[in-house]
């Protein structure tokens, strides 16, 4: 990667006077005469290039009567790059700052709505009290009770349905010829 380099003002040929070097740029850059001045005041005048761009640049500026060095325009572009990462850390801070501030406010609102609730529970009747929920547990007393007898009639019935088609069954596979449907 080619390094970029930016033409930086130094000084005014001798002879030179400002409103001439001024009126000079401006015609031959086409540029108006408040970038020309911010120039004069460290300003860049041309955006950064590589190296044999910003010395064709500084001799066109030395025919019209200025003086002027190449520097590397990595540094300019670092100290802008660090100044837009301080800037951005503290708009980070600021908005974590009010993040905190905004939980405290929130904490301190909860625990006025705590200290207030009871007073609102006491004064309003129970809705969801049952009379189940009273009752205490009696763990001395036997859990196991024992069922009830049924009787086993039905049960005794369906066993004896099912045996009776499993015969009528078996005999029908085993002797076709007695059933004639």
């Amino acid at each position: 990667m080619a390094d970029n380099f930016r033409v930086i003002f130094v000084g005014l040929a001798e002879g030179m006077t400002n409103q001439a070097v001024t009126t000079a740029l401006t015609e031959k850059l086409k540029t108006s005469p408040e970038k020309v001045a911010a120039f004069f005041n460290g300003k860049p005048l041309f955006a950064p290039c590589p190296k044999e761009k910003a010395l064709k640049q500084a001799k066109l500026l030395s025919t019209l009567g200025v003086k002027s060095k190449l520097q590397q325009a990595t540094t300019v572009q670092a100290t802008s790059q660090t100044t837009e990462e301080s800037q951005r850390d503290q708009r980070l801070f600021d908005a974590l700052d009010y993040m905190t501030s905004s939980l405290i406010r929130l904490e301190e609102k909860l625990e006025d709505l705590e200290q207030r609730l009871p007073e609102v529970e006491l004064s309003l009747p129970d809705e969801n009290d049952e009379p189940w929920q009273d009752d205490d547990l009696m763990l001395d007393e036997p859990i196991i009770t024992t069922p009830k007898k049924h009787s086993n009639a039905i049960l005794y019935s369906l066993i004896a349905t099912v045996v009776i088609l499993l015969i009528v069954l078996a005999v029908y596979l085993l002797f076709p010829n007695l059933f004639s449907f």
